[in-house]
């Protein structure tokens, strides 16, 4: 597979991913569908290390999106490190027993329509770095 290839594959599999969001984030299931937010940034963010890395274009399989995000080189200015920072704890959350509780709890609808915005802005953002 060429890198142009694997970016394409990652920017579908991001795409499928944000429609599984918002039907979950319709559907009230707010923490889940932040989980799978925290997948609709890191695939593009592996699309973007792809597109950029000819020769390697593998990213490695890691979840943390600000390491990620600076293995591309991309540049981000402290708002879009933070929004970063931010949804890879959705990952984390999401995921483990010890911290799913907590995480079910804040994740109101007004919390998670905050912070599906985030991710939709943040998304729009790594799709024009992929042009």
């Amino acid at each position: 597979m060429t890198n142009i290839e694997l970016m394409e594959h990652w920017i579908e599999s991001s795409d499928d991913d944000y429609d599984v969001m918002l039907t979950l984030y319709n559907g009230a299931k707010y923490s889940w569908s932040l989980f799978v937010g925290h997948l609709v940034i890191e695939k593009l963010i592996k699309g973007i290390y792809a597109k950029n890395n000819p020769n390697s274009p593998h990213a490695k399989k890691i979840h943390d999106l600000l390491v990620l995000a600076n293995n591309c080189g991309l540049v981000l200015d402290d708002d879009k490190k933070d929004k970063l920072d931010l949804i890879t704890t959705f990952n984390i959350n999401a995921r483990y027993e010890d911290y799913k509780k907590d995480f079910y709890t804040k994740c109101t609808k007004e919390y998670t329509e905050e912070q599906v915005k985030n991710i939709k802005e943040m998304r729009v953002w790594l799709k024009e770095q992929l042009i």
